[in-house]
């Protein structure tokens, strides 16, 4: 990635990040929110084993990030009826709708950083 989509990129992140910490949205972790995206964007299903290993963390780390998703009803533990070892991370209506909230976030933040990039290439010519 060039350094200025690497810029353009940060800044929607930016923009993004501060119109969810202007809501009343629960504020979670980087890791929580890491293993939130994971659960609501990547097929499952979803274990603490498995999302242990894909974030390269240790499963009790994961295992306190998902019980604060689950005090914000994010996300919900439910037996594996395949393999009664295992808990299965699913979603939740609540979840659902934050994750729509993500992406309007992203959405409005890539709107807010577009007029500057065009503002900057107008200065730099």
């Amino acid at each position: 990635m060039r350094a200025r989509q690497q810029s353009e990129s940060i800044d929607v992140f930016r923009e993004a990040m501060i119109g969810l910490v202007r809501g009343d949205d629960p504020d979670l972790t980087a890791r929580q929110m890491s293993i939130f995206l994971v659960c609501y964007t990547t097929r499952g299903p979803h274990t603490v084993r498995g999302l242990a290993e894909r974030l390269r963390v240790q499963k009790p780390a994961v295992v306190r990030a998902i019980d604060r998703l689950e005090a914000f009803d994010l996300a919900r533990r439910e037996p594996d009826l395949q393999d009664r070892r295992s808990v299965l991370i699913t979603q939740t209506a609540v979840g659902r709708n934050f994750l729509r909230q993500i992406r309007g976030s992203l959405a409005a933040g890539a709107r807010s950083v577009a007029p500057l990039q065009v503002e900057e290439r107008a200065t730099s010519h």
